[in-house]
């Protein structure tokens, strides 16, 4: 039997970018266009061409798409204009784009309270509006807001609203949950009327996941009859965000009853791209990737428990509901003080290191992890410095440098301007082989910022090695009261290249443990790149 085609609808360049903290340039957009292209996504939304200077400049000169079609988002015509008068629907009429996507009311109490407009009127400006996009000879899709609100309290007024733009020619009617609250089992059963009243009619979902159920609502709206979806990746969007895609999208083509009956533009190759798509978004935003998120976070395929690690060496479907390695993720085996010498062993295998499993180091080394990890140590999430432990057990890791000792001093004065201003100034000595070096650096960025300034700023031979290396997370965990008390740093540190790599410090005092993450870094790279 033929699969029917299901249609992916990415809206992370416009929707996406309402996310509080987001701010995409030009070329951050195109990165992501492009990126989506290739993942083999069919509809690419651009923006809102004319509400700001970036999307116009976007949409001046389009990412040079292989197979998506572009899309410009923006609003049927205002009330009291015409099609042809309204600026901001001449905007992405004008865009350069394959079609546009224009968002309309479908909600009477919206239409009563927000547009202040008489109910006929606002379907006469949906009508003209789709059809002014096909008089431009481009594709129109009809965005209906707050429309499974609007069912419920009017269904013929809704529904009127579709039919409008289905009969000036919308080529997708696309349902959309505004507000984020609408249960699975009522989109299921909406969207299933709503194909009943309009069978010629190509539905869409767009759902919002204020109740985490985005992506749960999407899948309804597909069983439902809706034929295509809009989502983001990883979930960005505005309040709680949008139906995340990556976890959508290996869903419809590793879980059934989807994979047998529908497919999509992204084959079992693209889906192997998910988890560095993902990422490289992270990346853009600089910021963490979601550690537990579904099928594409560092934590999807990591097992701590020993009794689940041992399982899994024997078989993975023992604790696993697909094979990482189709989302491009990977297993991570996890060692900590839950973990046995069956973790252990794994974990040890992973990084290159095999030993027997009667081999006396085995144990040596898992009790003390244990003991490191009951004076505060967390290697389950720091991975660099458990590899580092591990080697400097068994002799594999060299003394690049030692550090003789450092100096932080923390400053608030004025500067030449009469500024007002918090300063800090780190020392440290270091020697690498027989030369002594004394490095200083100032930092207004606080303590920590410039003992690794100050750390990297000279370590003779190696300093070539750490030209690309940044730190890019840092956490802190207060681990026991009082002011004694002790505390646990995690620090994440990326390369040019984009590989992450995590290092625990632990002391009674901040700027020690912190210091002793940085090194255990700086350490773990040498050593990856392989120093001599």
């Amino acid at each position: 039997m033929s699969r029917e085609r299901l249609f992916l609808f990415d809206t992370t360049l416009r929707d996406g970018a309402q996310t509080q903290g987001v701010d995409f340039s030009v070329e951050d957009k195109r990165q992501i266009a492009l990126a989506l292209d290739r993942l083999g996504v069919d509809y690419i939304e651009g923006g809102w061409p004319g509400a700001n200077p970036t999307d116009t400049a976007f949409f001046a000169e389009p990412p040079p798409l292989a197979a998506a079609r572009f899309v410009a988002f923006g609003m049927t015509k205002r009330a009291g204009r015409s099609a042809a008068n309204d600026p901001g629907l001449s905007a992405i009429l004008d865009a350069n784009a394959d079609g546009a996507c224009l968002v309309g009311k479908t909600w009477d109490f919206h239409v009563d309270v927000a547009l202040e407009i008489p109910r006929g009127e606002n379907i006469d400006g949906i009508a003209e509006s789709i059809a002014a996009v096909k008089a431009k000879g481009s594709e129109a899709l009809f965005d209906a807001e707050h429309f499974f609100d609007g069912y419920e309290a009017n269904p013929d007024y809704a529904l009127a609203c579709l039919r409008a733009a289905f009969e000036a020619g919308a080529g997708w009617l696309v349902l959309c949950d505004t507000n984020g609250g609408t249960l699975p089992q009522d989109v299921y059963r909406t969207v299933s009327a709503v194909k009943a009243r309009l069978p010629d009619a190509a539905l869409g979902i767009h759902a919002h996941n204020d109740i985490e159920q985005a992506v749960a609502v999407s899948l309804a709206a597909v069983d439902g009859g809706a034929r295509q979806i809009q989502g983001t990746l990883n979930g960005l969007g505005e309040r709680c965000g949008n139906a995340n895609l990556c976890a959508l999208l290996p869903t419809l083509l590793l879980k059934e009853p989807y994979a047998s009956r529908f497919e999509t533009g992204v084959g079992r190759e693209q889906l192997a791209q998910l988890t560095r798509v993902s990422r490289l978004l992270d990346e853009i935003l600089n910021r963490a990737p979601g550690r537990h998120a579904a099928y594409v976070g560092p934590s999807a395929f990591a097992h701590k428990g020993g009794l689940h690690s041992s399982a899994v060496a024997k078989d993975p479907r023992t604790y696993e509901h697909v094979p990482p390695q189709t989302v491009g993720n990977a297993r991570k085996i996890l060692v900590s003080d839950q973990a046995g010498r069956s973790n252990l062993l794994a974990r040890l295998t992973e990084i290159g290191i095999n030993l027997d499993a009667k081999d006396a180091r085995i144990a040596r080394l898992l009790d003390e992890v244990k003991r490191r990890e009951f004076l505060g140590y967390a290697y389950d999430g720091a991975e660099a410095s458990f590899e580092l432990l591990a080697r400097r057990a068994l002799g594999q890791v060299p003394d690049y440098f030692e550090v003789d000792g450092f100096r932080v001093i923390v400053e608030k004065r004025h500067t030449a301007r009469g500024e007002l201003v918090t300063v800090s100034e780190a020392s440290v000595k270091v020697t690498v082989g027989t030369e002594t070096l004394h490095n200083v650096h100032d930092s207004r960025n606080g303590p920590i910022d410039a003992l690794d300034r100050a750390l990297r700023k000279d370590l003779g031979r190696y300093s070539g090695y750490l030209s690309d290396l940044r730190l890019v997370d840092y956490k802190v965990r207060i681990l026991t009261s009082g002011t004694e008390a002790v505390t646990r740093v995690m620090v994440e540190s990326a390369d040019g290249q984009g590989a992450r790599w995590s290092t625990v410090g632990v002391s009674e005092n901040i700027v020690d443990a912190s210091f002793e993450a940085l090194t255990d870094s700086i350490r773990y790279k040498l050593f990856r790149d392989g120093a001599a």
